[in-house]
């Protein structure tokens, strides 16, 4: 447990790093059970109170695509051996999935597309419930589903693209109606994920102050801090993934990735400086004063999924000018920064 600052009756944000593992997917329960521990040894550490804002980190919901599947394929050796398992087990509606999938990897859109409805319903379940029960309001990370939206009190999915997005549950459990998506999906995502646009980064207001969230890669873009600086925000939250090795957060910066570089951008650093250095440059560290906030908290999602590691990069706290990096580790962190 980490904390900046101490407590001055205006709240924190609150980061949960949980490590997670395939069995933490498998049900409702069990992902209710591992979030919901987290937010209890932080209730016992007094890090929650009603103007607190939890944190998940990007793509926590994303693996819910393994909820409700055989222990065969939850412990599979590989991910590529759970995957083809469970394309097996569902084969007649994967295949109606590719044939009606328009993205350039029709078998990734599928493969996620022929969850979703499950995905999305556990996911709603599980942090509206976690709000509700330590009447918090909770950024719920981020997850993949395809053209989602909040009609009335519900999370609904439509015949559509896929994308990144996020979700804010308020302290009664409702979830807000305005969702995130991410600007700027990285290589990896880009051929099944569908990029949104700047104009339609929300802000929330919170008991804590005007919330702005951006999904991992989008804090690197100057353009979307700057339209959530026209929403004059007083908090950033950026929720985040990375899987590669540990020792990549000091290893050289390979540049932007599948977009080119914002023109504030000094060509000369890539692979000039580390990676360490480029995420306080120009992610969170370096960018938060153009969006007007003057709290911030970057976070990455933990755990081994299979023979995939979640890697273990250090989260990023910004009060006023000081700024907290985390040490770097792989195993579950929570973090208060206290307003």
């Amino acid at each position: 447990m980490h904390q900046l600052g101490s407590e001055r009756g205006r709240g924190n944000l609150l980061g949960i790093e949980p490590f997670m593992i395939p069995q933490d997917y498998a049900s409702e329960g069990a992902f209710f059970d591992k979030l919901n521990g987290y937010l209890l040894v932080a209730q016992r550490e007094n890090c929650l109170n009603a103007k607190t804002i939890v944190l998940f980190p990007e793509h926590l919901g994303t693996w819910l695509v393994l909820a409700s599947e055989r222990e065969r394929i939850v412990h599979a050796a590989t991910f590529a051996a759970a995957e083809k398992a469970m394309v097996l087990r569902h084969f007649l509606p994967f295949l109606s999935h590719v044939l009606r999938s328009k993205e350039k990897n029709r078998i990734e859109a599928a493969f996620f597309r022929m969850k979703a409805p499950l995905m999305a319903e556990i996911y709603q379940n599980v942090f509206s419930r976690l709000a509700r029960e330590h009447s918090v309001t909770i950024v719920a990370g981020s997850i993949v589903l395809s053209a989602p939206q909040i009609e009335g009190q519900d999370l609904i999915l439509h015949e559509g693209p896929l994308y990144n997005a996020s979700v804010i549950f308020r302290p009664d459990g409702t979830p807000d109606p305005a969702l995130i998506r991410k600007v700027f999906p990285i290589s990896r995502e880009l051929p099944f994920v569908t990029p949104a646009s700047t104009r339609d980064l929300p802000s929330f207001d919170t008991a804590a102050g005007r919330l702005g969230v951006l999904i991992c890669a989008d804090s690197w873009f100057p353009q979307a801090h700057a339209a959530l600086e026209e929403q004059e925000i007083d908090l950033l939250a950026v929720p985040s993934c990375q899987m590669f090795e540990m020792q990549g957060w000091n290893g050289p910066w390979q540049g932007y990735d599948g977009w080119p570089m914002p023109a504030d951008v000094e060509a000369k650093d890539v692979e000039h400086i580390s990676e360490a250095q480029a995420w306080k440059k120009y992610a969170l560290a370096g960018r938060i004063r153009s969006s007007g906030a003057r709290y911030g908290m970057n976070i990455f999602l933990r755990g081994k999924l299979w023979d995939q590691d979640l890697g273990g990069w250090p989260a990023t706290l910004v009060r006023g000018n000081d700024v907290f990096i985390e040490e770097p580790t792989q195993k579950a962190a929570i973090l208060s920064l206290w307003l």
